[in-house]
């Protein structure tokens, strides 16, 4: 008898134990997520973004523009997603942004992934103080400030969290090369709309919420340009991926943000596409409120159809700079240099992938990299960490076209990103 209570005492040792080192594990391991959002309007006139044939400052706000944070930790490691509603980081802003966040919240490179939404409405970042214009180097000085703050307050607001995923379609971005053929036979491929052109028509969607459910941000993936508006607009706007979020966040209220990040998009276009200005005709919804209210509803509905939720006890990111071919006629004008570098950040949550291009990707590019990605929801985050220009697959420089030209890379660098974003998220 004696004996036998012996085993039973111990016994329950060991199971009070074990149940210690797993409740301990579970409470290192648990998932938390942190949301933050701040204004980043411009207070003065400035120099908009996108189009070169532009010269005027901006005249009017027709609707805020916003920095959304979400940030995620477990385990020690963290991840960073900023989505701002400006052009992307030229001119060197890319690290003059990073490197204050990196240092004012002791972040690892890879940990952030610093991106725009492209939006052609918006200011042209710049510390060129000599070519740039006054209002805009301060608002971009500014801008820093503002983001090390907000990126700070979403640390700062670290609570439990899950997450869900859902996949949804929309048909707002359309491909934009454009064949056409002149009188004397000959053809070019231009700007323009071509329906049957590829696109990605995924809206992929992460709902972020609290333990019991109540919603904290809904991040978004969508692979257009916002360049609803053309170069005769000077109204700032977030364009169809900035209302997109500002429809959304109405929708859902409370302090939930809504931040997209533009996929893979650098041949895709609005389904209307460069237009002047905001139509006011009576009865008439402007196409940059139609579209972007159109992605709007298909990330809501995609959101309360989210029905399984997870809490991942794992985030692994890596960094990479890679030096891609350069096209020869670009060698030659960098001194001889054969390659260019290009930026490329992945992480992993769980079994979600997060794909940081710091480049204008084209469309076949970022599918093809969620088709080779080993986690089952890929999100590709173009214009995130750095701004190489155009990247086109190797097929398109036979056709050539607006891309391509502007393009600094050879044919051959596109499979390179791809090959090496793949080999990361498995390395991972």
């Amino acid at each position: 008898m004696r004996m036998h209570c012996r085993i039973l005492f111990v016994t329950l040792l060991v199971c009070l134990s074990l149940g210690s080192v797993a409740w301990c594990a579970d409470e290192a391991a648990v998932l938390r997520a942190g949301t933050a959002r701040a204004d980043i309007t411009p207070e003065k006139p400035v120099q908009m973004s996108g189009y070169a044939s532009r010269k005027d400052l901006s005249t009017s706000v027709h609707d805020p523009l916003s920095a959304r944070v979400l940030v995620f930790e477990a385990d020690g490691k963290r991840l960073v997603l900023v989505s701002m509603d400006i052009i992307g980081f030229y001119g060197g802003t890319a690290e003059y942004f990073r490197d204050a966040l990196l240092a004012e919240h002791n972040l690892k490179p890879s940990e952030l992934f610093l991106s725009a939404i492209h939006t052609h409405s918006a200011p042209s970042p710049t510390i060129d103080r000599e070519k740039g214009h006054p209002n805009n180097v301060e608002y971009t000085e500014k801008l820093r400030g503002d983001l090390v703050r907000v990126v700070g307050q979403a640390l700062g607001r670290m609570q439990p969290a899950q997450i869900g995923i859902g996949v949804g379609s929309c048909p707002v971005g359309s491909n934009r090369r454009e064949l056409r053929i002149n009188k004397a036979g000959e053809s070019s491929i231009v700007l323009g709309r071509n329906p049957y052109g590829p696109t990605d028509k995924e809206v992929l969607v992460m709902k972020v919420s609290e333990p019991d459910g109540t919603p904290l941000a809904v991040a978004f993936d969508y692979a257009t340009h916002a360049t609803c508006l053309g170069p005769g607009n000077y109204a700032i706007s977030g364009d169809v991926l900035g209302l997109a979020e500002q429809f959304v966040e109405r929708i859902l209220g409370g302090d939930v943000i809504a931040p997209a990040f533009a996929g893979a998009s650098g041949d895709v276009d609005p389904w209307f596409r460069v237009l002047p200005e905001f139509n006011t005709e009576p009865g008439w919804v402007p196409e940059p409120v139609l579209l972007g209210t159109f992605l709007g509803t298909e990330v809501v509905h995609v959101y309360r159809a989210i029905g399984t939720t997870a809490t991942p006890s794992r985030i692994t990111t890596a960094l990479v700079v890679l030096d891609l071919p350069a096209k020869p006629s670009d060698s030659l004008a960098q001194g001889g240099a054969s390659t260019r570098p290009f930026v490329v950040t992945v992480a992993r949550l769980g079994d979600v992938a997060f794909v940081g291009l710091g480049g204008e990707v084209l469309t076949e590019i970022g599918m093809a990299i969620k088709a080779g990605s080993p986690c089952r929801h890929t999100f590709v985050i173009t214009h995130c960490n750095g701004a190489a220009g155009y990247l086109a697959p190797g097929e398109l420089h036979v056709e050539g076209g607006y891309e391509v030209r502007s393009s600094r890379f050879a044919p051959q660098a596109a499979d390179v990103v791809v090959r090496e974003s793949i080999r990361l998220l498995h390395d991972l």
